[in-house]
């Protein structure tokens, strides 16, 4: 699969899981270097914000728009998965005064790869949205054509609202 990044063409490692599928396996560490894998997440509905940088401008609109929604939902898991190191996300998170949502680390790749959204040339994942039920199936997805555009937050949610 390929995406955009400011017009120029980017290819991933290979086309994304879809809708109906599950989640593969994998692992990323959270704030503290422990590992969260896969079905760690199972048991709760779960949304997945991917982000290529949070260090860029709409990486972190992405990250506050969900960080915002995360209390109204608390019988839901959220994640947001970019490659930057848990160094570099926790420094993010201190400026910003982003508490609640759990950033987490691919800095293995090992989310990249599994699901397919790694950028292997700019190692970094391509912006999308996931959001999965509680045993582990893929009920929304949307994978950002162009990596510098936000994705569609009110039907993220709403997808997430109904596995609620």
């Amino acid at each position: 699969m390929e995406v955009t990044l400011n017009g120029e063409v980017r290819s991933l490692v290979g086309n994304p899981p879809a809708v109906g599928e599950e989640l593969p396996h994998f692992k990323v560490f959270d704030k503290d270097g422990e590992k969260i894998k896969t079905r760690f997440l199972f048991g709760k509905p779960t949304l997945i914000s991917v982000i290529p940088n949070i260090n860029t401008s709409v990486c972190s609109i992405q990250t506050k728009k969900f960080n915002e929604e995360v209390d109204k939902y608390k019988e839901a898991n959220f994640l947001t998965v970019s490659t930057n190191t848990i160094e570099e996300q926790q420094n993010w998170c201190a400026a910003e005064g982003v508490k609640n949502m759990q950033l987490v680390s691919d800095h293995e790749e090992s989310f990249g790869y599994a699901m397919k959204l790694l950028i292997p040339d700019e190692g970094i994942l391509a912006r999308s949205v996931w959001v999965v039920d509680a045993e582990g199936k893929i009920t929304y997805r949307e994978i950002c054509p162009e990596i510098v555009m936000e994705p569609d937050y009110a039907t993220a949610i709403t997808e997430l609202k109904k596995l609620l």
